[in-house]
């Protein structure tokens, strides 16, 4: 059989490099608005979402949201959208990007607790199908289409 990269990358599909860290998280970069930070891509999730704490950073406009957020460990956290951004993962693209922004801070707090580094926030299942994404586990690819 052919080599997974070569198939996918006849069909036009983006390499993203991604890491495993210590608690068994994907980690990945991606650029919000032209500004990097850390992710953790997780499959689970199903919006891509930033912490409140990062919304001046990555340049977000954040508008009120009547949506709760659940989670690991927490349920009926308040949100607030930003809308219309720039996601870059990689050299794959979308420019038109919704972020819900809530408080990651049980999230970060249970990553040092394993002296793991705090993210930014988490990609999720929205740009996953958006991209019709196919994740290498065993050599830490995630591919999305164009």
């Amino acid at each position: 059989m052919k080599n997974l990269h070569d198939i996918l990358k006849k069909e036009n599909y983006k390499k993203i490099k991604f890491k495993i860290t210590k608690t068994q998280h994907l980690l990945i970069k991606a650029k919000i608005n032209g500004v990097s930070g850390n992710f953790i891509l997780d499959t689970g999730a199903s919006s891509s979402c930033i912490g409140f704490e990062s919304v001046d950073l990555f340049l977000l406009e954040a508008k009120t949201s009547k949506t709760k957020a659940s989670g690991a460990g927490a349920t009926g956290m308040l949100t607030q959208i930003a809308t219309k951004n720039h996601l870059q993962l990689g050299n794959w693209k979308n420019r038109d990007f919704d972020l819900i922004i809530f408080d990651l801070s049980h999230v970060n707090e249970a990553l040092t607790q394993y002296k793991v580094k705090p993210v930014h926030g988490i990609i999720g299942a929205d740009v996953l199908l958006k991209g019709k994404a196919i994740v290498d586990y065993y050599n830490h690819y995630l591919y999305l289409l164009k």
